[in-house]
């Protein structure tokens, strides 16, 4: 490694020829060519150049400068000039070499005609932001292209026309594009070492780019999805004496908007069920009566709220994107804050791509609710203690976690079997109106499965136990009872601060219950369809059989039918008919009476806090809504970038992906409870699956995510573009729901983090760190056993898997201050596992823009072997001209990052910007 530095030092001293591009001559016929972009990758500029100044010379001769170069254009007949973009600032040098290139992209709209004029400043304050024009330059595009080596060196002059230095201007090589057009039978096998599915010319060719290249502009898929792209270019030196082309992008998502629409929409429509559910239960004697309006009224007032909500995001006509200062608002309160992906695509000398995607976001989190009664985890804590006592104090039946859980499975299963069931009696119907011995066989197997599948599931103790307390619940059964006595049986109700209680009172509450019902009642409503089925399979065997008996002679057959014995047209529709109507009805007795009476169970369980309950559940959704929007994202531009990638297509279908969430919240004050809604947000993604599909046609809201399921359980549907399906492995294709694994990593950095190790608490981020490095660990270990290693990417790193999560482990255990080492490691541990990264803090503005430019420098430097000299100007680059900077407009108007001098001294050092680039301006 020492004799590395020690070439990779010798470096610094080598002339700008080094790091420019070899070139070659480009005719005035070529020109419009050049300039007209690559058709293969939409994402390549039209120009792009690099800039290094030499000799510049300052007024104080003692001093030399520290400064940046601003590039203006004009096309005629424009009579004016437009700042294009700017480098970064180079602090003490006469001789600065830019490694931010100046980059005209497509819909730049450029020519040879366009003229350029280079402005170079000397920044004599960077915080507070003071400069001078030391000299400028002025150059046209024809001029650049038509030079034999594509490099103008131009003298630099003051506004007084004195010389102050010389600029250096060196277009990147025109051929890079033409070789980088391999044919498509020529693509490699593999690509950084992974095993690339082969892909024919008809596929390449109707998707309209290589798969290897999924532009965010131009791509089918990502461009349905994603919008407002900014790009920016850099040229970074190796330690190999070459170069690295990076170009990075960040794009906001329409998901952000249509998402919460579909979300909140299916939110109405379970709680409006649930609703006509408590409707259905038939009349109840006047307590429980009372019980149910009151719960009825909750329902209502929550239902009015999503009603507002849906309204609100339906008539929203803004960007497709929340601010950082509108988090607050309650009109958007489901949106994400700030949802971008930010995207590095690098090329290395051999002219590879590689890709690097992570989706930053505020941090999810019910600001429009406030944290001064804490975040999610506190507030869940709360309520099942709340729920504890309140049953505790209740003499009524008692139903376990266990039960409540099951009850909400029974009423799926029983929703799905009974429609199921009646739509294969209507099959075994049709089948038998139509005379085919196939099909009656066939469908009648299905409907005795679904039929049986039902009886088992309505065949339970809790069911039973729960039709006794309905019928109990019901008028008739109060009115048979004797008149009361001081030790009578009554159902008494409190409210009590807004908690409704229900209870039994009494000697013998418990035991009366089930005075006047027996479970042998319940059994014989199942019994029933039991016996009706088998009616049903009885008189199939006997039609079959008859078919099927050898015919007797020609004779006695018209004798037969003389007789009017024979088989008739319509006589197994006949046969089957009443038998059929009799199964339907009495499922439909047995799923209503047992449906009824799971109802009734939650309704018990949710009576004593029901406010609670359902304003908790708001927040909840609030939270999950946000965190499932960046996972599609996610999912979405993951799946389009490894489409080609059999390795990681195995291993999503077969144990799921891994959804990396790394924040940056401190342990102190309202980012606590922020952190605690974020982490429960998290863990509620284990409830949603994927399913790829077809897309029916080729517009951008074709191309959409759709949301089907509740609150149990989501299924997202990521419609594909039929070229694209078709490159997907069967299993897929097929239908596979595929699982999510989310992780959460948290390690403050902030001033208010030092508070919290000096004098508060960081349990919280201890807790979620160990809970999700044993969850890591776990997936890790799945993986072993199910999927071969060259699943994985390969790395440059010396450092393999299992030692990456052994030196993860030790640092979640070790208890050290602002330990950044946690989020390093995991984020790399994602990477090599093929997870989806995603990057918090409070906004996802400045400390997010910290950490993802900071992973970027990483990546370039383990991974493609940028120049250790030049990682911290590399760094300060992408932080002062990069996509981030931009971030901070668009969200507050202002282009400084939300720090102060005072607040940076409490910063681990690689999270701090460089000067100039913060100040005081909005969260």
């Amino acid at each position: 490694m020492a004799g590395l530095r020690e070439r990779g030092g010798s470096r610094i001293q080598r002339p700008w020829s080094v790091y420019r591009a070899s070139t070659f001559e480009l005719s005035n016929e070529m020109i419009g060519l050049a300039l007209a972009g690559n058709s293969q990758d939409p994402d390549e500029p039209v120009l792009e150049f690099s800039v290094a100044c030499t000799d510049l010379l300052t007024p104080a001769l003692d001093r030399k400068p520290n400064s940046f170069v601003a590039v203006s254009c004009t096309t005629p007949p424009q009579a004016f000039w437009t700042k294009h973009a700017q480098t970064e600032v180079i602090e003490g040098t006469s001789n600065p070499i830019f490694l931010s290139s100046i980059a005209f992209f497509q819909d730049s709209n450029i020519n040879q005609q366009t003229q350029v004029k280079l402005a170079v400043y000397d920044v004599k304050d960077r915080s507070q932001g003071t400069m001078y024009m030391l000299g400028s330059a002025l150059f046209p595009v024809k001029e650049l292209l038509q030079e034999r080596s594509h490099r103008l060196d131009l003298e630099l002059r003051s506004a007084e026309n004195q010389r102050v230095g010389n600029v250096t201007i060196a277009a990147w090589q025109m051929e890079e594009r033409q070789d980088q057009r391999m044919s498509v039978g020529r693509l490699p096998d593999s690509i950084n070492g992974r095993t690339m599915l082969p892909v024919d010319e008809s596929l390449a060719e109707s998707m309209g780019v290589r798969i290897k290249y999924s532009s965010l502009c131009k791509d089918t898929l990502l461009r349905s999805v994603f919008g407002g792209t900014m790009s920016r270019m850099y040229r970074f030196p190796t330690t190999d004496g070459n170069h690295l082309r990076v170009l990075e992008q960040m794009a906001e998502s329409v998901l952000s908007l249509n998402i919460p629409r579909q979300f909140v929409k299916l939110l109405l429509e379970e709680d409006a069920s649930r609703v006509c559910e408590l409707e259905e239960l038939g009349e109840l004697s006047p307590c429980w009566e009372n019980l149910r309006r009151q719960i009825v009224s909750q329902y209502q007032t929550i239902i009015l709220a999503y009603q507002e909500t849906l309204t609100d995001l339906n008539d929203y006509r803004g960007p497709s994107f929340k601010a950082s200062n509108l988090k607050a608002e309650r009109k958007l309160e489901f949106m994400p804050t700030n949802l971008h992906v930010q995207r590095m695509r690098v090329q290395d000398e051999l002219g590879f791509e590689h890709t690097y995607d992570v989706i930053t976001i505020g941090a999810p989190a019910a600001h429009c609710q406030g944290f001064k009664n804490s975040g999610l985890r506190k507030l869940i804590q709360k309520f099942e203690e709340a729920k504890k006592h309140a049953l505790s104090s209740s003499q009524s039946i008692v139903y376990i976690p266990q039960d409540i859980v099951r009850a909400k499975e029974i009423i799926a299963h029983i929703n799905t079997l009974k429609t199921q069931v009646s739509y294969y009696a209507e099959r075994l119907s049709r089948a038998a109106k139509d005379r085919s011995a196939s099909g009656l066989e066939r469908t009648l197997a299905i409907l005795a499965d679904k039929t049986r599948q039902l009886v088992t599931v309505c065949d339970c103790k809790l069911l039973a136990s729960a039709i006794q307390a309905l019928n109990a619940a019901r008028p008739e059964y109060i009115a048979s009872k004797a008149s009361p006595s001081a030790d009578s049986e009554q159902v008494v109700l409190r409210n009590d601060q807004d908690t409704l209680l229900a209870k039994w009172s009494g000697r013998n509450s418990r035991s009366s219950l089930h005075a006047d019902w027996h479970e042998e009642e319940w059994e014989k409503v199942w019994l029933n369809v039991d016996k009706s089925l088998e009616c049903i399979i009885q008189r199939v065997d006997k039609l079959l059989q008859k078919e099927r008996r050898p015919s007797v002679s020609s004779q006695d057959s018209s004798q037969m039918d003389l007789q009017g014995g024979a088989t008739k047209k319509g006589e197994w529709s006949e046969a089957l008919y009443p038998l059929l109507t009799t199964l339907t009805e009495c499922v439909a007795m047995m799923s209503d009476t047992a449906k009824k009476s799971m109802v009734f169970l939650l309704m018990q369980d949710s009576a004593p806090t029901i406010a609670m309950d359902l304003s908790l559940q708001y927040r909840r959704d609030v939270v999950f809504c946000q965190t499932l929007t960046a996972l599609i994202c996610g999912f979405i531009i993951k799946l389009r970038n490894c489409l080609r990638d059999n390795g990681f297509l195995r291993q999503l279908y077969t144990i799921g992906l891994l959804a990396q969430f790394e924040s940056l919240l401190s342990t102190y004050g309202e980012e606590l409870a922020m952190l605690e809604d974020m982490s429960v947000g998290i863990m509620d993604l284990r409830n949603v699956t994927f399913k790829v599909t077809q897309a029916t046609g080729s517009s951008a809201p074709d191309m959409l995510p759709i949301i089907t399921g509740n609150r149990d359980g989501f299924n997202v549907r990521i419609p594909l573009p039929g070229t694209m399906f078709d490159a997907l492995p069967r299993e897929i294709q097929s239908g596979m729901l595929l699982r999510v694994q989310p992780v959460h990593f948290n390690v403050g950095i902030n001033e208010q983090q030092t508070l919290a190790e000096k004098f508060g608490d960081t349990s919280l981020q201890e807790i979620i760190n160990l809970e999700s490095l044993s969850r890591l660990n776990s997936y890790y270990e799945q993986f072993k056993e199910v999927l071969p290693e060259d699943c994985l990417p390969r790395s440059r790193s010396q450092t393999c898997l299992p030692e990456l999560l052994r030196f993860l482990g030790q640092n979640v255990h070790a208890r050290k201050n602002k330990n950044v080492d946690i989020l390093w490691q995991a984020a790399e541990i994602c990477r090599r596992l093929n997870g989806v990264r995603f990057t918090s803090c409070k906004s996802a503005k400045d400390r997010t823009a910290m950490s993802v430019t900071l992973e970027q420098c990483l990546i370039l430097q383990h991974e493609h072997g940028m120049a250790p000299q030049v990682f911290t100007q590399a760094l300060d680059c992408m932080r002062s001209e990069g996509c981030r900077r931009e971030n901070t407009v668009k969200n507050v108007g202002c282009r400084k990052y939300a720090f102060n001098s005072l607040q940076l001294k409490a910063f681990p050092k690689h999270y701090r910007p460089p000067d100039g680039t913060f100040g005081k301006v909005e969260t």
